[in-house]
């Protein structure tokens, strides 16, 4: 078999084989087929598009390239949950503590945040002392103990698909819809959950921005999920607004303690209901989304919750008195007001925009090397359709460093544009798929 024939063949519009597939992908893995090869046939697949066989034989044969976690020993059916990212995504921090509390096992690989998104690695980190570099068994061991244990990503799940992500980022092709769901669905594979909820987000702070492009997404990952012989669950859910009002790490850990204790914002709690009744369903802990909802509900009330995300920061080496008491969380020596030059309805709060000026004040990673300052970060005190008078606060900005303030305070006025007339808040939950 050679690559030149594979080229050739997806260039005129044929149908790969599995065999050829699995071809490809284990040699360039190896070395054996060069990255000019491989760009050429990221570009064949880029105009010429892959079937929904070939999507899941593409994303089969990458989640083989490397590791798989074995979760066997896990009792119950383990559910993993997947957020396409956005700003102010906090969302696993609040919603695994509540699943685990009903019996859903939680064994979680979570990544660090690149750019305007934040990575849930780097928020937990808020907590001094935690850590994910923990060996297999103990995150096994914590799991079936305690319910829930985050691990960092390791260096050998889905080689394939690290080598081709960082090839298809220099060549133009990662804006292809079997190639981006095949790249999400390999890692989650390999990472050996029986089900998979998906939070795919849509809007100017996301990766798909178009509505039709996150559903088409959901679409093909839920396909790839199920001729895995997996349950998946998509949820397309609003990203034209920060989620919440805290974006920066530890600002989200206190917005997500806040919400186990039932004081957390409408739209996060509203998206961690809805992502956990399905998770709850998946699991089989609940016949329908409303008893799963009432249960979540319960967890929160009665403490179970915010009990489970301190046992969890414990086992893993952090200080769970943090939980309790979020005053002793990293904070910026600056807290000073953003306010509105104008009266008016809120119209639109460019969402990327306000993770770019969290990423200015230290809080994100613009390389790889970038050292976060955890504790600085941007708080909004209004949303899209509020109304605001002038001299009202639309936003603080937490800040160690008045030149970064600066700099995001100038960008942050930008983010905000206003109306005479009422504006219609956006649907959070735009659509299940399943």
């Amino acid at each position: 078999m050679r690559m030149y024939d594979l080229i050739k063949k997806k260039r005129d519009g044929e149908i790969l084989t599995k065999e050829e597939i699995d071809f490809m992908i284990a040699e360039y893995t190896v070395g054996n087929i060069p990255d000019y090869q491989m760009s050429a046939m990221m570009m064949a697949i880029y105009f010429r598009g892959m079937n929904e066989e070939e999507t899941l034989n593409l994303t089969m044969a990458m989640k083989l390239s490397g590791e798989e976690l074995d979760l066997s020993p896990i009792h119950g059916i383990k559910v993993d949950k997947h957020s396409t990212g956005g700003v102010g995504d906090k969302t696993s921090l609040a919603l695994t503590p509540m699943v685990a509390a009903l019996g859903i096992p939680v064994a979680k690989m979570s990544g660090r945040g690149l750019g305007h998104t934040g990575g849930t690695i780097d928020k937990l980190e808020s907590f001094t002392g935690f850590s994910t570099e923990i060996e297999t068994d103990t995150f096994i061991r914590n799991v079936n103990e305690i319910g829930i244990a985050i691990m960092g990503q390791t260096k050998n799940l889905a080689p394939a698909d690290k080598k081709l992500y960082a090839l298809r980022d220099v060549t133009a092709t990662v804006d292809n819809m079997s190639l981006i769901a095949s790249s999400i669905m390999s890692k989650k594979l390999a990472a050996g959950a029986d089900a998979i909820v998906l939070d795919v987000k849509t809007g100017s702070g996301a990766f798909m921005k178009k509505e039709k492009d996150a559903f088409a997404l959901a679409e093909e990952m839920v396909k790839i999920g199920k001729g895995a012989g997996k349950t998946v669950i998509a949820v397309i859910s609003d990203m034209d607004e920060p989620l919440g009002f805290a974006v920066g790490n530890a600002l989200e850990v206190k917005e997500a303690i806040e919400t186990l204790k039932g004081n957390g914002p409408e739209d996060f709690t509203e998206l961690c209901l809805t992502l956990g009744s399905w998770m709850l369903m998946a699991g089989k802990r609940a016949d329908s989304e409303e008893e799963a909802r009432q249960m979540l509900k319960e967890v929160i009330a009665n403490g179970k919750a915010l009990e489970k995300l301190a046992r969890f920061v414990e086992a893993q080496g952090g200080n769970k008195e943090a939980v309790y008491h979020p005053e002793l969380l990293p904070k910026a020596k600056n807290i000073t007001p953003l306010l509105a030059e104008e009266e008016g309805y809120i119209s639109q709060i460019v969402c990327d925009e306000v993770g770019i000026c969290s990423l200015l004040l230290g809080g994100g990673r613009e390389t790889k090397e970038s050292v976060i300052d955890l504790s600085v970060g941007i708080v909004l005190q209004k949303k899209v359709g509020d109304y605001v008078k002038k001299g009202d606060v639309l936003a603080y900005l937490h800040s160690n460093d008045d030149k970064k303030e600066e700099q995001a305070r100038t960008r942050l006025k930008r983010a905000y544009s206003f109306s005479k007339d009422p504006v219609e808040k956006q649907l959070l939950i735009k659509g299940i798929r399943n």
